[in-house]
């Protein structure tokens, strides 16, 4: 396995003069969103070589300050204000309506309202990247906003049909890097069969392809794509997706690609098997990072199928970017978390793991 750049570190986020510029949202405000982004930014370490924005409310901020402030065993918090914060204006009635806690159409038009100025900000160059808090479809629905999440929203400002949910975490055991791309995302398993097709396993190898090569420098990626049924279909005995399609599919394109290694279709119960390994540095004995020649990035055909075990390795350090934009995207890789509001018990550890992520990821794209 070839050696990669970290990118949890901030050694790589000074490019030149410049400075990266970060836009980051509060996500939905009566969610552990700006308690996670408050604790992050409390790390001198995070914006060290970035300029970070917060876009949202300042007077939200200091409310949730102030609360969390009175919390016995307290961590370290960011003073709002002493942070940059690119104020929303919202109509007061929406505002009187964020409860902490309580998911409701006021936080969903409120955190729907964060994600457009982002957005639309990043867009006219003011920002190189966008690191969103997390928010609750329910409550954007409930607004009036029916998107199956940020990630169609952040596709159909930027104007592009082609996108990506890529899980990326680096281990804190071996320093692996567990790369994971989904080739459907937010849709109901009765319908990943049917919506799978050669045409988007193309178009989704082909964002992994450029991500891996372009975000992450590595030249010649090995890939590794998961079949749809159990044990990859067994010759169609269980399902016949792998043999009508998948497999002559996958043999094409490794003849097309040279520049990739490609294998599968794999099991899905077995794939994950060597990024196990690789994360927690068990499996065959050698030179560090070599457990079972891990794959540089796994494309995973349906939702749960990519996120269980990215959950199960690295629920507190994963991020969720999205790749195909025309600026950077990061997120942490958790939900609103709303049972612990306001608690001040919520881990900014994915929040931090997201902004570096993001930084390096601009260095990367503006690197010669």
């Amino acid at each position: 396995m070839k050696a990669q750049k970290a990118f949890f570190t901030n050694a790589a986020l000074h490019q030149g003069d410049g400075r990266r510029r970060l836009a980051v949202t509060l996500g939905d405000p009566a969610s552990i969103g700006p308690e996670v982004v408050l604790k992050a930014l409390s790390d001198p370490e995070v914006s060290q070589n970035c300029d970070i924005t917060v876009i949202g409310s300042r007077a939200l901020l200091q409310k949730i300050y102030s609360d969390l402030r009175r919390k016995e065993k307290q961590e370290l918090l960011a003073d709002p204000a002493g942070l940059s914060i690119l104020e929303v204006n919202l109509p007061r009635e929406i505002e009187d309506r964020i409860i902490s806690g309580i998911g409701n159409a006021a936080s969903g038009a409120a955190s729907f309202a964060y994600m457009e100025t982002a957005i639309a900000r990043t867009l006219a160059g003011e920002f190189d990247a966008i690191v969103t808090g997390p928010i609750a479809k329910s409550a954007w629905k409930a607004a009036g906003y029916d998107y199956p999440g940020q990630t169609e929203l952040l596709a159909e400002k930027a104007g592009v049909e082609r996108f990506g949910m890529l899980f990326v975490a680096r281990s804190p055991h071996t320093g692996w890097t567990l790369r994971s791309l989904l080739a459907t995302t937010h849709i109901p398993l009765c319908q990943v069969a049917d919506t799978l097709t050669p045409p988007l396993i193309k178009r989704k190898l082909d964002l992994l392809v450029e991500c891996l090569q372009q975000d992450f420098r590595i030249e010649r990626p090995r890939i590794a794509c998961a079949g749809l049924n159990p044990h990859s279909g067994e010759q169609g005995q269980l399902g016949r997706e792998e043999k009508d399609w998948l497999i002559p599919f996958l043999e094409q394109e490794r003849y097309s690609r040279p520049e990739i290694i490609l294998e599968g279709p794999i099991p899905p119960d077995t794939m994950w098997v060597k990024p196990g390994q690789a994360w927690f540095g068990t499996g065959v004995e050698g030179e560090k990072h070599h457990y079972q020649n891990p794959a540089d990035g796994y494309l995973a055909l349906y939702h749960d199928q990519g996120l269980i075990p990215v959950k199960l390795m690295a629920f507190d350090r994963a991020v969720n970017t999205t790749i195909g934009l025309p600026f950077v995207r990061t997120s942490p890789d958790h939900g609103t978390a709303f049972d612990i509001a306001g608690k001040g018990i919520a881990d900014a550890t994915s929040m931090k793991a997201a902004l570096g992520l993001a930084a390096e990821l601009v260095t990367q794209r503006l690197a010669p």
